[in-house]
């Protein structure tokens, strides 16, 4: 009953939240699913590094093709999102830590960017 109650109450958070918030719950989950690949290279649990990788490459094509090009900065990260999946891509079969450590630290960069933007958004509302 309580995995029921757990499920029901993401869903509802999910299905209230805005857009933006839902950007933010992207990118901490990328942020969440990176850190979860890392330990399973630490542990050598492959399987581990693997789907979860796969996991942010998800994520980073969701965020990649829900940009609004009617905006010029769509393409600029359009281009960080493809730079993003392309070392993730050489991360998975490598299964190295240190590019994984750099798309954690571009991937916590714009999660807080864009904490920043909410703010300033609800503030000038």
């Amino acid at each position: 009953m309580p995995i029921n109650a757990a499920l029901a109450y993401q869903n509802n958070k999910i299905k209230s939240s805005t857009p933006a918030e839902l950007t933010l719950m992207l990118y901490e989950g990328a942020i969440k699913f990176c850190n979860m690949a890392m330990d399973g290279i630490d542990v050598k649990d492959i399987n581990k590094a693997n789907s979860n990788i796969i996991k942010v490459e998800k994520i980073i094509t969701h965020l990649r093709v829900t940009l609004d090009f009617n905006y010029p900065v769509a393409k600029e990260f359009d281009n960080v999102y493809d730079y993003l999946y392309s070392r993730l891509v050489t991360a998975n079969i490598q299964k190295d830590k240190e590019i994984l450590e750099e798309v954690l630290e571009h991937l916590r960069g714009m999660r807080d960017t864009w904490k920043e933007v909410m703010k300033l958004t609800k503030a000038n509302s």
